[in-house]
């Protein structure tokens, strides 16, 4: 099964957290929270009722307005955000090593349209286990 998701707009980026971080750890959390809730609303409306249980592998595009952030600055507080939204949505089981088998980044720009589309696809299960 392989699943989408569209995420209007952007993310803060990771120097934006750190420096609400270090401005106060409420601030950082609230930001935290702030986009959580914002993510969790995409997730109720675009993939209602969906319910993973097998590892996936997590394909995200991150599009935005201009290339004046970094790349590793764009990708590395999202991608935190939306797999913690994906699991409180109960989308995702989890998002550590037994659920997420890989993730990969992709980058556009596309000034009138900024989002992140996230792809996400259900492993196949395992048809058994060698012997030897």
């Amino acid at each position: 099964m392989t699943c989408r998701l569209t995420i209007p707009g952007r993310l803060p980026g990771l120097n934006e957290y750190i420096a609400a971080e270090r401005s106060s750890r409420y601030q950082g959390n609230a930001m935290k929270q702030t986009e959580g809730r914002r993510v969790g609303l995409c997730i109720r409306q675009q993939l209602r009722g969906v319910r993973i249980t097998r590892p996936v592998v997590m394909r995200y595009t991150w599009v935005e307005p201009d290339r004046r952030r970094d790349k590793d600055n764009i990708s590395s507080f999202g991608r935190k955000v939306i797999q913690d939204a994906l699991v409180r949505a109960g989308t995702l089981r989890g998002d550590g090593w037994a659920e997420i088998d890989g993730f990969s980044d992709v980058f556009q720009v596309d000034r009138d349209n900024p989002r992140i589309e996230v792809e996400i696809v259900e492993m196949e299960a395992a048809c058994g286990k060698a012997k030897g």
